[in-house]
Parts: structure tokens; sequence; C-alpha cells
């Protein structure tokens, strides 16, 4: 499977899961449609847990324009106040279009948690074919001891009351992939 099949895979599976896949083909091209997409929403704040420091200050300069609160550290101080996380994905598996993050950071865990909307940059190179693939990962992820990988597939759903599929009550009710291609440096 090349390349391209494995990417159209994982654009088709995410979305079947009823994420929205859309491309950034630069890093303020991917903060743009985070900034937007939350004042399209009527959003007024986003946590961008792990951003480098350069993006960051473009991210906060979006902001700033459309009146948006980038919000500070911790995020413990802030858990009901965030609309949107932007969030750098560390992986992705093609066959059931599931993003993968390395959670360690509670900061990261919060914003994805608890947003209302989680849009994710996930590189076209670090998608896999399939869940086979993530072995190495894994294995390097906790080689130090324990730590946390967060598998997102779609935005959070139940059907565990009443058995009524009910969306956003675990997490994110929004789930935008931004698949870059040659994107690099927007986290740390």
């Amino acid at each position: 499977m090349s390349q391209g099949e494995i990417i159209e895979s994982m654009r088709a599976r995410a979305e079947k899961a009823a994420a929205v896949v859309s491309s950034a083909a630069t890093l303020e091209e991917a903060i743009a449609y985070a900034v937007n997409l939350t004042a399209e929403e009527g959003g007024t704040t986003l946590a961008a847990p792990g951003m480098d420091d350069a993006a960051r200050e473009a991210l906060g300069k979006a902001c700033g324009e459309k009146g948006i609160t980038l919000l500070d550290s911790p995020l413990r101080d802030k858990m009901t106040r965030i609309h949107t996380a932007f969030t750098w994905a560390d992986r992705g598996i093609a066959d059931t279009g599931t993003l993968v993050l390395n959670s360690n950071s509670e900061e990261l865990r919060l914003a994805t948690m608890l947003s209302e909307t989680h849009v994710a940059v996930l590189p076209t190179d670090k998608v896999v074919p399939s869940m086979d693939e993530l072995e190495g990962y894994m294995t390097d992820h906790f080689k130090n001891g324990a730590g946390y990988v967060a598998f997102i597939t779609g935005p959070s759903r139940t059907a565990d009351i009443e058995r009524i599929l009910t969306i956003g009550v675990h997490g994110p009710e929004r789930l935008h992939i931004l698949l870059a291609e040659n994107l690099d440096g927007g986290e740390k």
C-alpha cells in the first residue's frame, strides 16, 4: 500500500467516525484553521499544550486578532473554560482513522478531554496502515516506565445511557484532523 493510499484510508475511516478531515500546508494554515473554527463556533478560548515557543507566539497573535483567549498553564485552573484544544498527533492509524497522542502531560490530557472541539495536526509521514505498525512506537514509549497514550477515533461518544448514542459526554463533541505533509515545528 502506498503512502498516498494509507492517507486516503486514514481520511475515509476518520470521516466515517464523524471526524472532519482537512489539510494544512503550513503551520500558519493550521493555526488559522483552529482559530477561525473556534470563532465560527462562538468559542472564546483555545488551549495548545505542548506547542513550541514560536508556534505559541504565532497562535497567540492569531487568537488576539479574533478576540480569542489563548489559555496559559496550568489548565487545571481553567478546566471548565476550554473551548478548543489545538494539539499535535504523534501517529495516525489508517485502518481505524485513529489518532495516537503521547499524553504523559496532564495539560494535554485536560485539553483533549475537556474541550468542546479538538483540532489535531497529524503529519502524514506519521500515519501507519494498522495497529501492528505501532509496535516499535509503543515499545519505545513505555521503555521509561508508566506513561499515557491516547487513542482517539472520532468525537467522544457513548451509548451507556439507556443505549442511546450520545456525543461529547466523555470528551470533545467535535474532532478536526489536519493532515499535514512535511509540516513540523509546532510541537515541543
